[in-house]
């Protein structure tokens, strides 16, 4: 089988495609032909060693994954050969076939592809983390979501518009806060032309969000900040800007703020229960079409580098997959 594989830290383009044995399943493991895998921002961060987690060398990139059940190994019973699933796994996911243990593996629900089965766990996943559990976001709150037109950013406002919040979308060009609108988003604000701070205060009436989603960082953080409204609550959910904001802490004592780390990984590692539970919650909002992933590239395995090197460029709005077939 083919795989992409990171024998050194570097760019997209250190990359290597390589041929590799046919995987077989060990106790409490299911091996997947790969259909789909969603690409993330992560997934950039990773190979250049600059990401919390830290893969051994080699390795093969990429985290999330549907395909069809090829093999299982023992004491695995919820799956079996033949089996449609979806799988996130630490990394191995940029391959024609993967490995993935039991409790990562879960069935496909009918009527779903592949394509949208790679692209729902991790950004759905966060942005639910961070919206519903985090945040407790309520209807008839307003939420604002910086890089909105991104992967976790779509997934936020569909999420935020199923619990019934009235949602603004900020982004960096017209063209994406217009994926944002077909989307849900009520009001946009495109943060290169318009003034952030003035553009928040007239899209709330002078009164602030009550939580800000921010993927970002950089330097939209601290203006957002200073806009949130009285108890707003700030999710501090990564940095795509390649920045780690610094806020003054006395704005959380003036605004009776909280600043709110979401990290979905660990989340879901630690209250696996829990995040079942969101993940039931989303199959239910996507069969009754409250959400849908916005998948705006498929690459064949091959251009793999290309991918990522378009998400780090930030030329992509939603989810890109990589198809290992194609």
């Amino acid at each position: 089988m083919k795989a992409v594989v990171c024998k050194e830290w570097g760019l997209p383009d250190t990359l290597a495609i390589v041929d590799l044995p046919d995987l077989v399943p060990a106790l409490g493991q299911v091996a997947i032909n790969v259909k789909a895998a969603g690409v993330n921002f992560p997934d950039v961060l990773i190979i250049q060693n600059k990401y919390q987690f830290k893969p051994e060398l080699p390795f093969t990139p990429g985290s999330e994954l549907s395909g069809i059940v090829y093999a299982v190994g023992e004491d695995v019973s919820h799956v079996k050969v033949g089996d449609k699933v979806i799988a996130f796994i630490g990394n191995g996911a940029f391959a024609q076939q993967v490995v993935a243990p039991a409790n990562a593996v879960m069935p496909m629900p009918p009527g779903m592809d592949f394509d949208v089965a790679a692209a729902i766990t991790l950004t759905y996943g966060t942005s639910h983390h961070a919206v519903v559990d985090r945040a407790q976001l309520k209807a008839g709150e307003t939420m604002l979501v910086l890089g909105a037109a991104g992967g976790v950013g779509l997934a936020a406002i569909e999420i935020g518009k199923a619990l019934g919040a009235r949602i603004i979308a900020a982004a960096s060009t017209d063209e994406k806060l217009e994926v944002c609108k077909q989307h849900g988003a009520d009001v946009t604000i495109n943060y290169s032309n318009q003034d952030l701070r003035e553009a928040i205060k007239a899209a709330t009436d002078g009164k602030g969000p009550d939580v800000i989603y921010d993927p970002v960082g950089g330097i939209y953080a601290e203006p957002a900040f200073r806009s949130i409204g009285w108890r707003g609550r700030y999710l501090v959910v990564g940095f795509a800007n390649g920045e780690i904001p610094k806020l003054p802490l006395n704005l959380t004592l003036l605004k009776g703020a909280s600043l709110v780390g979401v990290f979905w990984g660990e989340f879901a590692k630690r209250e696996p229960k829990a995040n079942l539970a969101a993940m039931r919650e989303l199959m239910g909002w996507l069969h009754e079409g409250k959400i849908k992933p916005h998948i705006s590239g498929r690459y064949a395995l091959k251009d793999t580098p290309a991918a990522l090197n378009d998400l780090a460029a930030r030329k992509v709005t939603g989810k890109i997959v990589i198809q290992p077939e194609k």
